[in-house]
């Protein structure tokens, strides 16, 4: 079986631009002189693509070699002038060279002598090299510039991830010991007092802890893992605030799959239950609604009590879930509290809803 040859990109274009080139004056010299020696012109054409693909390839290696494909534009203009003039000169003697010994060997004896040769053509075939290799030069250097942009591009787009990673998992970090230790007391509360409920509370804790551990390495959770835990988190409040709290929980048809922040209701329900159950001597009913919303999952936490700002702006909770909403979702996501009529207090938090 016969291999395949692969061209890359780089040759391919060094091919074609300097083909299409010889090409140019082979047609040019066929329509305006009188004299077209077809053996004189392949001559050239092959010759042409020598001198043209070896002096920028010569320069490509060059420009790796000392680094210049990564300079900045004003350093980069430093190097581009001179390595003009230069290349530019550099064609300039080697065609004249060329066509001057092609014509020998073809016993057409144009000009009398090189000097000659040089004296007639050189000023004409230099502003031709360097305006040929003024455009290889600068294309190549773009297209390595664009490339490096790129480059830098995705690089700082890699490293914003990595941060927004880093500093999700430090506020989650963060939450985690917060929640456990309410927690904690709650099942200290109860060991004294009512040791069967309190059994109940360490393996209500056992799934929660479970729960959260294998959350703690995703971005986002689905609503129905987020809501297991949730509906943990209030069968263990229950027992620690018994005929005093009573939870409702409502969600959306079709809605369990949709990605949430992993903690996000909990957090909401958890600030309901400190700042609006363990305050009330009543107690009363905690509501969690979830539904789509247009473009936005919209999630409501009612609880009875009486909004203070100072809770809702310093709260450790809604504090730390603020940011990590901001970092996962910008400005797409927002999240209000709101006092209603009957001193009850309502969170609504909405979030992009995507699928």
């Amino acid at each position: 079986m016969s291999k395949k040859i692969n061209i890359s990109l780089y040759w391919k274009c060094q091919l074609l631009g300097w083909s299409l080139a010889a090409t140019y004056w082979a047609f040019n010299a066929y329509v305006s002189s009188s004299f077209f020696h077809v053996g004189l012109a392949a001559t050239y054409f092959l010759f042409d693509l020598v001198v043209g693909i070896g002096i920028t390839h010569a320069y490509r290696q060059l420009a790796h070699t000392r680094s210049w494909i990564q300079l900045g534009p004003s350093q980069l203009f430093k190097v581009i002038l001179p390595a003009i003039l230069l290349t530019g000169t550099l064609y300039a003697v080697l065609i004249i060279v060329k066509n001057y010994c092609a014509r020998l060997v073809f016993n057409l004896h144009f000009e009398p002598t090189l000097i000659v040769s040089f004296q007639r053509n050189f000023l004409t075939v230099l502003a031709t090299g360097i305006r040929l290799t003024a455009i290889w030069i600068l294309a190549f250097h773009l297209y390595h510039y664009a490339m490096m942009q790129i480059r830098i591009a995705k690089e700082n787009a890699r490293l914003q991830v990595a941060a927004k990673e880093a500093q999700l998992n430090n506020l989650s970090a963060q939450l985690n010991p917060h929640f456990f230790f309410n927690s904690l007391n709650t099942i200290k509360a109860l060991v004294a007092s009512d040791p069967q409920s309190a059994r109940r509370a360490i393996d209500l804790l056992s799934e929660l802890l479970r729960s959260s551990l294998y959350q703690q390495d995703n971005t986002l959770v689905s609503l129905d893992e987020e809501m297991r835990l949730v509906s943990d988190y209030l069968e263990l409040e229950k027992i620690r605030f018994e005929d005093r709290l009573s939870y409702q929980l409502d969600i959306g048809n079709k809605l369990e799959n949709r990605p949430v922040l992993p903690l996000s209701i909990q957090t909401l329900v958890e600030n309901s239950i400190k700042h609006g159950i363990a305050k009330s001597v009543n107690g009363g009913l905690v509501e969690v609604e979830v539904k789509a919303d247009g473009s936005s999952l919209k999630i409501t936490v009612q609880n009875p009590g009486i909004l203070k700002i100072e809770e809702a702006i310093v709260g450790v909770g809604l504090s730390n879930l603020r940011s990590r909403l901001a970092l996962q979702y910008g400005d797409n996501a927002s999240l209000s509290l709101t006092q209603l009529p009957g001193e009850i207090v309502a969170v609504v938090l909405h979030i992009p809803a995507a699928s």
